[in-house]
């Protein structure tokens, strides 16, 4: 099956895998680590220019990792950074542990050890605190939290877009606050629905990740409703040496929000 990836930049390689599952692969490019590393975006199976499962059952992230796999192989590099976003960092958990050699080091944005009903819960109440913040300018917010929670199997890849850009401002930290210049980032995402159609168990790595034997960066926004602080804490103190980092005023997205803090954070973990 053909898989896309995108190149950028020059310098060590890290390998860029983009959340959702579904959510196409450009909200994720960030220039400002071009300058110092050689980006390779992966386009995931199901999404964009990439192959296709005939079973949608099939979009698991041990799936994932396998085809996350088959393109560090096909770089022929000995060493490489890996970034996961998001659900993209439960699949970079989830290779770190199955595939160790390859990784030089491991960056975890905005992601989580575990999923479930504690996850969904914290998740459902943290988009409703948003709704109730900003329901008075914005009456839009009031169905944020049943979009967030629509059954995937309803969703096209029209419909599947769309509900993504309806509630991307509860992803950021203050959306309206900064409309002009985040504009361009909400209408970057798009979505493709099969991929959210995959039947697997919870994810939950926390009984694995003290065998991560890699140097590991964590980042969180402090306002990032679904992968917030709280669970890249759990991240942190499960891998031995993990560092931790908290980028305030920030939401799910703060390489696009803050693209200046993020970067910093980043590029110094990977080029130091």
């Amino acid at each position: 099956m053909e898989q896309r990836y995108h190149v950028a930049g020059s310098g060590p390689v890290c390998v860029v895998h983009p959340g959702g599952p579904g959510i196409g692969w450009e909200y994720l490019r960030i220039p400002q680590l071009e300058r110092t590393m050689t980006m390779v975006y992966l386009e995931p199976i199901g999404t964009g220019s990439s192959g296709r499962l005939a079973d949608p059952r099939g979009y698991t992230i041990a799936t994932y990792s396998h085809f996350l796999h088959q393109l560090i192989q096909h770089l022929r590099l000995e060493k490489v950074a890996l970034l996961g976003h998001s659900h993209g960092g439960f699949v970079a958990q989830r290779y770190v542990l199955d595939h160790p050699d390859p990784v030089a080091a491991l960056v975890l944005y905005d992601t989580s050890p575990v999923t479930g009903e504690d996850f969904w819960t914290a998740a459902v109440a943290g988009i409703q605190r948003f709704a109730q913040h900003h329901i008075l300018q914005r009456p839009e917010v009031a169905t944020f939290a049943n979009d967030l929670t629509t059954r995937p199997d309803q969703w096209d890849d029209g419909g599947a877009t769309a509900k993504l850009r309806r509630i991307a401002p509860a992803y950021f930290h203050d959306y309206w606050g900064r409309e002009t210049e985040l504009a361009d980032g909400r209408a970057a995402l798009r979505m493709w629905a099969a991929p959210a159609w995959g039947e697997e168990p919870p994810f939950d790595s926390r009984g694995e990740l003290p065998r991560v034997a890699v140097p590991t960066l964590v980042v969180a926004g402090a306002a990032d409703f679904i992968c917030g602080p709280p669970w890249a804490q759990m991240i942190q103190e499960q891998i031995p040496g993990a560092i931790l980092s908290i980028l305030e005023e920030t939401g799910h997205l703060g390489h696009i929000e803050h693209p200046g803090r993020f970067t910093t954070v980043v590029d110094s973990f990977l080029t130091g």
